[in-house]
């Protein structure tokens, strides 16, 4: 069984996402989204697509694992943007906790960037984003999706 397997299938999906970041704000903007995930590799690898009906855009993601190290490579795909994002977002579940980082910019500005996939049930799973402009010594968390799984 591989680390994303709890994600395969159909959600319904609150997203929170901060309006603007770096600035110490607390004002969310809160929008609804659908997702439909798949495994393959027999679970050595993730799809997913979500899209946000009330903000036009939809993306997909990636996910492979090194079978090596057991490190998760994470990509994600923007349909304004269509390219593969990069760098991926790199990391694993401990204790079932997913951790994943990448160094990346923002606005202009270098930054760390962290994922966790954490509260897995058989019904929901929450997702959420967080930037450090200072070597992770703080973090903003800027965008929350919770997930209920649908059918």
């Amino acid at each position: 069984m591989g680390d994303f397997d709890f994600f395969v299938g159909s959600w319904d999906v609150t997203n929170r996402r901060l309006r603007k970041r770096h600035v110490g704000s607390d004002d969310w903007d809160e929008f609804p989204g659908t997702s439909v995930a798949h495994s393959f590799f027999d679970g050595a690898g993730s799809f997913d697509e979500i899209r946000f009906p009330t903000r036009g855009f939809s993306g997909s993601t990636v996910r492979i694992r090194d079978a090596e190290t057991g490190l998760w490579s994470i990509y994600w795909m923007n349909s304004r943007r269509g390219v593969l994002e990069q760098p991926p977002m790199v990391g694993r579940f401990v204790d079932g906790v997913g951790t994943f980082y990448a160094d990346d910019t923002d606005e202009g500005r270098p930054i760390r960037c962290r994922f966790i996939w954490s509260r897995v049930t058989p019904t929901s799973c929450r997702w959420e984003q967080a930037f450090s402009t200072d070597g992770e010594r703080t973090w903003e968390t800027n965008w929350v999706m919770d997930f209920t799984r649908t059918g």
